[in-house]
């Protein structure tokens, strides 16, 4: 930081992040952070939610929780519509979930090849 605007910048960025974990959203999208979710790949996940969604206007809350219960599916990422409908995405690594955010997050369509469902 060197000069009033970069303090500025960084309390933008800061109140970006806050807003995105509260509000009325229509999608809440929460990403499996125990150990077994992040000993499988969550946390880049999780970063590339929250970075998608604070460069573009996506209707969505961008949250964490511990474990789902499912380890040997993780990383898993959950979304919830704003009547609560939960889909559940499994195995789910940075390029899939920015997949998921623009489908069904932006477009409302479910992703079913990534979906709980579709595991055999």
């Amino acid at each position: 930081m060197k000069s009033l605007e970069d303090l500025k910048k960084m309390r933008e960025q800061a109140l970006k992040k806050v807003d995105m974990r509260s509000g009325d959203k229509d999608y809440r999208v929460v990403v499996g952070m125990a150990t077994c979710g992040i000993a499988a790949g969550a946390r880049p996940v999780l970063n590339a939610l929250v970075q998608e969604t604070a460069n573009n206007d996506y209707n969505c809350i961008v949250t964490q929780t511990g474990c789902i219960g499912l380890c040997v599916q993780e990383p898993i990422v959950e979304v919830f519509d704003k009547d609560n409908n939960k889909t559940t995405y499994v195995k789910v690594d940075p390029d899939k979930a920015l997949r998921i955010l623009k489908e069904h997050v932006g477009n409302g369509k479910i992703v079913e090849e990534y979906t709980i469902d579709s595991v055999k």
